[in-house]
């Protein structure tokens, strides 16, 4: 059985504490929280602190993120993560490959559902239909990480930022904030816009007094591909989804963290790794189920 240590407790860490206490071959050893609260479990308040685990599943901010994931395979210990900055994504793989071999450990960065699982329907339509053009299209629905990046914003209490699909992969930003006392709201506003999170797409801020009325935790997502084949025919590709944010990225965490056991020392992301890893069970099995 091995070892996980969980850092951090907030939506998506305790729905990973759940799934981790019902699956049959993973078992957690560690938690790490700034929280106060009761477990039957070891709790730290600093990552330095946690004796040695195989794996760390990461459930903190993205901006944290690598430098967590860092210290971690430093230490020797291997890290799975949902770190959810595209543009980023390359060069923390490239960081984090170096570490994970130099310490016999594995990383799986981008391990969400986009990035992550959504990273892998758009490898296997472009592998259907290498000619063409792909779309990805969020919401509508609550994006957690935009969320923490408004949080994030110097005279912010609190922010809700909610992805509304505006259609060929562009998309717009609702985002509902509520004021620090003193805080200006134009300038707070500015800020937010030009954040890496906001910048290229078009984004309203609003201020509120209550975020409950527009919390939900549901979003999804629609790929889209179209495409030439061979003697003139023409692909068209769709997926849809749509599922509880902080459940489903709870989920794919898990299901990463059973692959970075199965891997070689270095760091992935979800689409360099055999689907038939992520699974509970034995490949014999699930090959004879799942073909």
């Amino acid at each position: 059985m091995k070892t996980l240590a969980l850092i951090g407790f907030g939506n998506i860490g305790k729905k990973v504490f759940k799934l981790v206490s019902e699956a049959s071959d993973l078992s957690l050893s560690s938690i790490v929280s700034s929280q106060n609260f009761d477990s039957s479990l070891p709790v730290y308040k600093n990552i330095k602190d946690i004796p040695h685990a195989d794996l760390a599943i990461l459930c903190t901010p993205s901006r944290l993120t690598p430098s967590l994931a860092e210290d971690l395979l430093a230490r020797g210990i291997s890290t799975v993560d949902s770190y959810d900055i595209h543009s980023d994504i390359y060069d923390v793989r490239r960081r984090l490959d170096a570490i994970a071999k130099a310490n016999k450990a594995v990383a799986i960065t981008a391990a969400g559902w986009d990035p992550g699982t959504d990273s892998i329907i758009r490898t296997l339509f472009e592998a259907m239909a290498p000619k063409g053009k792909s779309y990805t299209n969020f919401g509508p629905g609550k994006s957690m990480g935009h969320s923490v990046a408004a949080r994030a914003i110097k005279g912010v209490k609190d922010a809700l930022s909610i992805t509304v699909p505006a259609g060929q992969g562009l998309h717009k930003r609702e985002v509902y904030i509520i004021l620090e006392e003193g805080s200006n709201f134009e300038e707070v506003s500015k800020l937010i816009k030009a954040d890496p999170y906001f910048a290229k797409d078009d984004t309203k801020v609003r201020q509120v007094e209550d975020l409950s009325e527009f919390d939900s935790p549901g979003h999804g997502v629609w790929l889209e591909r179209q495409g030439p084949g061979i003697e003139g025919v023409k692909h068209s590709f769709e997926y849809k989804m749509r599922a509880n944010n902080p459940a489903l990225t709870a989920q794919i965490l898990v299901s990463a963290a059973r692959a970075a056991l199965k891997q070689e020392p270095g760091c992935y992301t979800m689409i360099e790794i055999p689907p038939l890893d992520f699974l509970e069970g034995g490949k014999e099995e699930n090959i004879r189920r799942l073909v």
